[in-house]
């Protein structure tokens, strides 16, 4: 019996071993690993991030781990040092049973982006088994005529080390009768045969008690024994004999319980019952043997007791016993080795080896998504498995090494149209009839900020009424952005921008979460008309993407302006307005005309004029629509010369506002209402009052040479002007539309209803710095014309001239926002 090593000198040479013989190699770009059996937990195998040229850093960001594809994890890998460590206890009998060759294949696997190392853990067998019998006492009986030489198979020990550690040799107890004899099969195998060396004599010696030693070739030494009780009994002359020492048989693993396989026969010369023969399973034949074979102990016809599985042995051998009924029993031997077939019974298998991961959006052709590997039970081409794809596929399967593959993208992702791919991936085996397994593997697409946000329209019209309330709201703009997440969350802002020379934020301001517009403050339609926002909706994503939309808000004229009067000027400035008519006019004598002005617009700026009190009512009349004072009859001497008008002046809004003006007019003799009857009836002339006719006369005159000049200068105005635009506005032709090309200056005149109307309009639409407006009534004997609000006192040349040009009986009046001062042309 050989001495057991202690659990000291085992851990030491563990140690001893695994620092001397650790060994690591490349072969064909993959690394292999050389470890022994049994290492401790936490014990190195090698220092993997070195081996495969990674940073320790790729360990922590890209998430380094292993995979084993024999299912249980043996190894890991230790964060810190990078280093591939032993995670379980390893015992290669169990993993690799009797095979020459034990190699733990093993995957690392790298996220972000995925990436595949393929390595190889050679499993070193250590003799950490010694030789074992099924039984431990055996029992041989042998007549005592039987002549020397013959030979009885005794059972075989069993090693599951393999190599110089598995089984070597056999002894036997010294015995004079008995030696051994090892005969050697295939694959290697020894079969132990106690060989009878000398005659036996019952009468000297009944009972041989044998001890069977069977050695592995380890160091130390590993042994184990079998007790051999040979009893010697009386005489039974011959041995039956097999036909064959060995039969050989196929059989399909699918064969149904009850198939026969083999006949084996054996032949005894002996007469009656000592030629009589009886066959059965051998004694050393082992349970999973016996539970799957049975033999006729009559025929020698082997069947088949329970099912086969070619994936579980491929091969069995039994070892068959024909004993006659003599006494002694004569027993002859025979072995059968039955070989199973393979069938296609085994579905191939998909396994993840790393689940998806989830993919951008924009992720390139070729990222992998996962690694996944195929096996197939069975062998040969029941065992080769191929993988496929759905047609159309936007992923493919790439192989990389022994039934391994990558599953990457082969096309362009849209997380908006699919934002999760099921791929459906089938895998077939070669077999007759083919088998095929299907599995699903669900690929998320995470979002990529590749859309802006999208307006509902690129520009909106928002009409509001003038005098609103300060904090209102004008209108809301929607966005949407079809991207998820951070990248769809929106946020409002308005663009700076300036509007008469003031940052468009001080007029509006806009909710950042729902796109609403407020107002800061109320508007004004006569000092700002149309407002101008630009809003962008910016998305959260990195780096964002905004999209810009227009808000047009065009300010509602309200009826807010009563007629301002601005003729006579001293009604214009609420004074009484004294005016002289003689005593000899007749009716329609004009005896004054009011003029107003509304800062409205349209219809809120149409002016009618009434006379709402009089001295005496019947005396005179006010044109509605021009504001002129007359008489509606003469003038008799009854009549008081002092008469006091108030004139209503209102215009044509809603509500109506409405202002007056108060004329009074003094009735004299000696007045003379036509200008002619002065020069017959003026009087001689003293030497004052011809100074002053002097002076009158070098005033009208240079006012004529002026006027002249004007002329001269409107005229080539005009020339020019009908050469470069094709038109010009000249005596009373109407001109709806007058360009100047140097400071892009507009006129319209618009002829609808009782009352004209006319914009002059210099620089864009939406500037406010050149705008002139005018309201005219046609029934006006003299057409009088009013304008508003120019920007500069450096226009009002070229408006009155291209007014005058268009209307040259008129009267135009001008007024300035910068400087306070008023012109007044007539031309009749």
């Amino acid at each position: 019996m050989t001495k057991t090593m202690g659990y000291r000198d085992w851990k030491w040479w563990a140690l001893w071993w695994n620092h001397l013989f650790l060994l690591w190699s490349t072969i064909d770009a993959q690394t292999r690993y050389s470890i022994p059996e049994e290492m401790e937990r936490g014990s190195v195998v090698g220092h993997l991030a070195k081996d495969l040229g990674l940073g320790l850093s790729v360990i922590f960001d890209r998430k380094l781990r292993v995979a084993s594809e024999a299912g249980k994890q043996y190894f890991s890998v230790e964060a810190g040092k990078g280093e591939l460590v032993v995670n379980d206890r390893i015992d290669r009998e169990t993993l690799c049973g009797q095979s020459t060759s034990c190699v733990l294949p093993l995957q690392v696997v790298i996220e972000n982006p995925l990436q595949l190392y393929r390595i190889e853990v050679e499993i070193r067998d250590v003799n950490d088994n010694s030789p074992s019998f099924l039984k431990s006492d055996h029992i041989i009986e042998i007549a005592e005529s039987t002549v020397v030489g013959v030979r009885f198979p005794l059972e075989s020990a069993e090693d599951p080390d393999v190599g110089s550690n598995g089984l070597k040799a056999y002894t036997l107890s010294k015995d004079d009768c008995f030696t051994l004899k090892v005969k050697e099969i295939e694959n290697g195998r020894k079969i132990p045969e106690l060989v009878l060396n000398k005659s036996l004599d019952r009468e000297k010696k009944g009972t041989h008690n044998l001890v069977l030693t069977a050695t592995d070739g380890g160091s130390p030494v590993r042994s184990g024994t079998s007790k051999i009780t040979v009893h010697v009994l009386d005489n039974n002359d011959n041995v039956p004999l097999f036909e064959n020492t060995i039969y050989k048989v196929s059989v399909q693993e699918n064969s149904a319980n009850g198939s026969f396989l083999v006949t084996t026969k054996a032949t005894d010369i002996d007469e009656g019952p000592n030629g009589e023969i009886e066959y059965s399973l051998g004694v050393h034949t082992t349970p999973a043997v016996l539970s799957l074979f049975y033999i006729d102990g009559v025929t020698g016809d082997i069947f088949l007791k329970n099912q086969l599985d070619h994936e579980t042995q491929s091969s069995y051998r039994i070892d068959i016993s024909a004993k006659d009924k003599g006494s002694p029993k004569m027993e002859g031997h025979c072995t059968v080795q039955v070989d199973v077939e393979d069938i296609n019974d085994n579905a191939p298998e998909i396994v993840l080896t790393s689940e998806p991961s989830p993919v951008r959006e924009d992720a390139p052709r070729g990222t992998v998504v996962a690694l996944i590997s195929a096996r197939d039970l069975d062998s040969g081409d029941n065992g080769r498995v191929t993988l496929q794809l759905p047609k159309r596929s936007l992923f493919t399967l790439k192989p990389s090494f022994s039934n391994n593959y990558e599953l990457v993208t082969s096309g362009s992702l849209d997380r908006e149209r699919f934002s999760q791919y099921n791929i459906e991936i089938t895998a077939t085996d070669s077999g007759s009839p083919p088998l095929s397994t299907k599995k699903m593997i669900a690929v998320s697409i995470t979002d990529v900020n590749d859309n802006p946000p999208i307006f509902t329209q690129p520009s909106y019209n928002v009409y509001l009424k003038e005098n609103g309330v300060p904090g209102s709201i004008l209108y809301s703009v929607s966005a949407s952005d079809v991207d998820f997440g951070e990248n769809a969350k929106i946020s409002y802002s308005i663009l700076d921008s300036k509007v008469q020379d003031v940052s468009v934020s001080s007029y509006v301001y806009i909710n950042s979460d729902n796109g609403s517009i407020y107002s800061m403050h109320s508007f004004d339609y006569e000092k700002l008309k149309v407002l101008q926002v630009q809003v962008q909706a910016k998305d959260q994503g990195s780096p964002s993407l905004s999209s810009n939309a227009t808000v047009h808000v065009f300010i509602l004229d309200q009826n807010d302006n009563a007629p301002a009067v601005i003729y006579p000027s001293s009604a214009a400035l609420g004074s009484l307005s004294h005016q002289r008519m003689p005593r000899s006019a007749k009716a329609g004598h004009l005896v004054t005309k009011v003029t107003a002005v509304d800062a409205d617009s349209g219809h809120n700026a149409w002016i009618s004029y009434k006379l709402a009190e009089a001295t005496d009512i019947s005396l005179f009349n006010v044109n509605m629509y021009t504001g002129e004072v007359r008489t509606k009859r003469a003038v008799s001497e009854q009549d008081d010369s002092s008469q006091r008008l108030l004139i209503e002046i209102k215009d044509d809004g809603e509500p109506v506002q409405s202002s007056t003006a108060t004329v009074s007019i003094l009735l004299e003799d000696g007045l003379h209402e036509p200008i002619l009857d002065l020069r017959h009836k003026l009087p001689e002339p003293s030497k004052k009052t011809g100074k002053i006719t002097l002076y009158l006369i070098l005033s009208l005159a240079s006012v004529s040479v002026l006027s002249l000049v004007t002329f001269l200068i409107l005229a080539v105005k005009c020339v020019r002007n009908s050469r470069s635009s094709g038109s010009c506005c000249t005596g009373r032709t109407d001109c709806d539309d007058y360009k100047n090309p140097n400071r892009n200056l507009q006129i319209q005149l618009n002829t609808d209803g009782p009352i004209k109307y006319v914009e002059v309009l210099g620089g864009d639409m939406l500037s406010q710095s050149q705008s002139f407006r005018s309201c005219m009534s046609p029934m006006s004997e003299y057409s009088d014309f009013t304008m508003i609000k120019p920007s500069s006192t450096t226009d009002f040349k070229e408006v009155i001239s291209v007014l005058d040009a268009s209307l040259p009986d008129s009267t135009w009046t001008f007024e300035s926002q910068q400087v306070s001062k008023k012109i007044i042309i007539d031309s009749k």
